[in-house]
């Protein structure tokens, strides 16, 4: 039977309220999506829907008083359409003769792989004229974040083509401010504010990946919104191919937050019976960014194959040795990192046939036989001896012209008529959408995971897809391509239980939700530089949890910037996420060697915390100073970091405020950490007796901060006091 009569339905969960009026020819119209309403009955949602109906104008087209998450022209709607597409020029406007709606729970028959307390509204419109067939998610999960995304169905007897689908979600009038993100290789994550102006603000990736200027997220709020204050809704895509960030404000008053996949002509050609999904629009709210980002963090860990267990303490050998491997040094690095505390050794870039620099040797996944005469062998063997588990670097979608792989299968490099396209870093695309390419990165990776017993690959991705067709009509590829590597990572996985994966992409150009699914960390930058990465983890924490965060201590002068900074800094800087080291141990002093050893095992001692609590920022007055937090989910125990990342405009630098608390509770603060340098030396310590506070006082009133240095850190301790028991 047709649902004809609008309804409206009210999904609520983690502090979350989705409402959505529904008839029986519009997708869902999302009325509201942000803090909970309370219980309402459907005489309250009815005049909720009434109350918020636009007076009318001189049409339909003037008064859109309700917008879908996936709005069509044919309603009236002037601003980008959410499905466009044709069949050869036809078929090009989407109208629905009947749509249906059903909300489900997880767990229920007709969801029985849906996430623990989360609801679903599923709705499904028909259009027999354009023989299509379109859907809509929307999931309210137990945290409080809202995921949204669409699908089409080619029901007709020829192709359609999908230009593109863009899912929508809106956001009130006091959403005055946008925000998201910009950068480069080794500078990514970089703020960028601006108002919500009518028009489009439209941030796009085509490199066949996010990107390092990638938006990251695209966040609206009230204009100054910060960690702690102004109510703000953002939205992340979750894929890690082409995709495309959209704010979109209407002379009709209405503000949207879109996002999708863009595709490359021909890749959303649909045969008779196909379909087309678009990527996950994950979306969430707060008040302040602290509250977004804790949804997001939320529902990442309450995956069942979020990484639970301790975030092993690793070395990389990159910043090290670079391509210089030679056995008997690294069998000396790996003494020096076992009696310092790593837990996992990972030996990065030049362990395969013909790799001497980065002109050669990508795709020859096999040991090269003159680096490493007696293979891997000696090295992994002695580093399990140690105590540590072996990871080991591949770049599995690319390929040198310069190797046998390219030699023998050039037909296997994506490229367009003009050839294989620009060279970067040397190196080219292999087409993992071609069946035999894959299948021989598949057994050539398993044969060495499986030989070695690998427990971490870091899987790098160094060269954008520009160029990138299929043989042999060159056709568009870049689709192909992402759910290619998706299968990849997960088929390794399957064939290798306890497989860790990294996503790095030059460092942190694919750190997406997509790939996440398939990953167990990211290394957010190829920059290690303790100064940058201040901004490059607190912004990059927006979306991913600490524990998914690669956070290495560099050598005193970075590889990237050339900057040098105290051995506290640096390491004081990286513990705050899945903690690394990345320098040459062998040519550190004894003291470096100490001070490194003293810093893992504060990170060792912290990192349940760290890795489970949530993450907090202050809005500090002083803009020099940084401080972020993370706090247990009771709010019993906390770590701070306070950070100066330039001269203070005043001396003293002033108060600092420790936000998260439980407002009652009362709390002891004490500094914490190793405090000398590695020449032994150390700030006079900062309440050397602790003082005791309760959480408001911490958090509205403050702490004086203590007399810091450009690039110096303080951490502290908070530790909440038991309740006095009465005699």
């Amino acid at each position: 039977m047709k649902d004809t009569g609008p309804r409206v339905v009210h999904l609520r969960r983690g502090g979350t309220s989705v409402v959505a009026r529904l008839d029986g020819s519009t997708l869902p119209c999302v009325l509201h999506w942000g803090p909970d309403l309370g219980e309402l009955d459907e005489s309250a949602l009815e005049s909720m829907a009434l109350a918020l109906t636009f007076p009318y104008v001189d049409s339909p087209i003037s008064s859109q008083s309700f917008v879908s998450v996936l709005p069509q022209h044919s309603s009236g709607w002037l601003g980008r359409p959410g499905l466009l597409g044709s069949r050869a020029g036809r078929a090009w406007s989407v109208a629905f003769a009947e749509v249906r709606h059903t909300v489900v729970e997880a767990g229920c028959p007709e969801w029985l792989e849906g996430a623990d307390g989360a609801v679903r509204l599923h709705s499904v419109g028909v259009d027999p004229a354009s023989q299509l067939e379109v859907s809509t998610e929307i999931e309210l999960h137990a945290s409080g974040l809202v995921r949204l995304r669409a699908f089409v169905r080619n029901v007709g007897t020829d192709d359609y083509e999908v230009l593109h689908l863009l899912p929508a979600l809106p956001v009130p009038g006091e959403a005055g401010e946008l925000l998201d993100f910009t950068g480069r290789h080794a500078h990514e994550r970089t703020p960028q504010r601006r108002p919500f102006d009518q028009g489009q603000w439209v941030r796009e990736s085509w490199g066949g990946r996010p990107g390092h200027d990638s938006a990251t997220l695209l966040c609206a709020g009230r204009t100054g919104f910060g960690f702690r204050t102004g109510r703000v809704w953002g939205v992340h895509v979750a894929h890690s191919g082409n995709q495309v960030f959209l704010a979109e404000h209407t002379s009709t008053g209405w503000r949207l937050l879109r996002g999708g996949e863009l595709l490359l002509p021909g890749e959303g050609r649909l045969a008779p019976g196909a379909a087309y999904t678009s990527p996950w629009l994950v979306a969430s709210w707060g008040e302040g960014l602290d509250a977004l980002s804790h949804r997001v963090h939320r529902f990442l860990r309450a995956r069942p194959g979020h990484p639970r267990s301790p975030r092993p303490v690793l070395l990389n050998t990159w910043e090290a040795v670079y391509f210089r491997q030679d056995l008997d040094r690294l069998l000396e690095l790996a003494r020096h990192a076992a009696t310092a505390g790593v837990e996992r050794f990972v030996l990065d870039d030049g362990w395969f046939r013909g790799r001497r620099d980065d002109r050669a040797g990508l795709g020859d996944w096999y040991v090269d036989e003159q680096t490493w005469p007696q293979g891997l062998r000696p090295l992994v063997d002695r580093v399990r001896a140690l105590g540590m588990d072996f990871g080991l670097w591949f770049e599995p979608e690319m390929v040198n012209l310069d190797s046998d792989l390219a030699r023998a299968h050039p037909e296997w490099i994506l490229g367009t008529a003009h050839g294989p396209g620009v060279a970067s870093r040397y190196q080219h695309v292999l087409d993992l959408g071609h069946p035999d390419a894959y299948a021989y990165v598949l057994e050539r990776m398993s044969s060495v995971i499986g030989e070695y017993a690998v427990d971490f690959v870091k899987w790098d991705h160094n060269r954008a897809l520009v160029d990138a067709g299929h043989f042999p009509d060159r056709s568009p590829g870049v689709h192909a391509q992402t759910e290619a590597a998706y299968r990849l990572m997960a088929s390794l996985r399957a064939r290798h239980p306890g497989l860790e994966i990294e996503s790095c992409c030059g460092g942190g150009g694919r750190l997406d939700l997509g790939v996440i699914e398939h990953a167990d960390r990211v290394w957010v930058s190829d920059c290690i530089d303790a100064h940058e990465r201040h901004r490059l983890v607190r912004w990059t924490g927006l979306l991913l949890p600490p524990e998914l965060l690669g956070t290495h201590i560099g050598s005193g002068t970075d590889h990237t910037t050339g900057r040098r900074h105290s051995l506290a800094f640096r390491a004081g800087t990286a513990m705050w996420g899945h903690l690394g080291v990345e320098w040459d141990l062998t040519d550190a002093t004894e003291a470096e060697r100490a001070a490194v050893a003293e810093w893992i095992a504060f990170h060792r001692r912290w990192r349940q915390l760290l890795h489970t609590g949530d993450v907090v920022h202050a809005d500090l007055a002083n803009p020099a100073l940084h401080l972020e937090g993370v706090v247990s989910t009771d709010a019993t125990e906390a770590l701070y970091r306070l950070s100066a990342l330039d001269l203070t405009l005043t001396w003293p630098p002033g108060r600092v405020t420790l936000p998260g608390l439980d407002p009652l509770g009362h709390y002891t603060v004490r500094e914490a950490g190793p405090r000398g340098d590695e020449t032994g030396a150390g700030r006079p310590g900062w309440l050397p007796d602790g003082v005791t506070l309760t959480g408001r006082q911490l958090d509205q009133v403050g702490l004086a901060s203590p007399l810091l240095g450009p690039d110096e850190l303080v951490v502290l301790h908070v530790q909440a006091m038991a309740p006095a028991v009465s005699g």
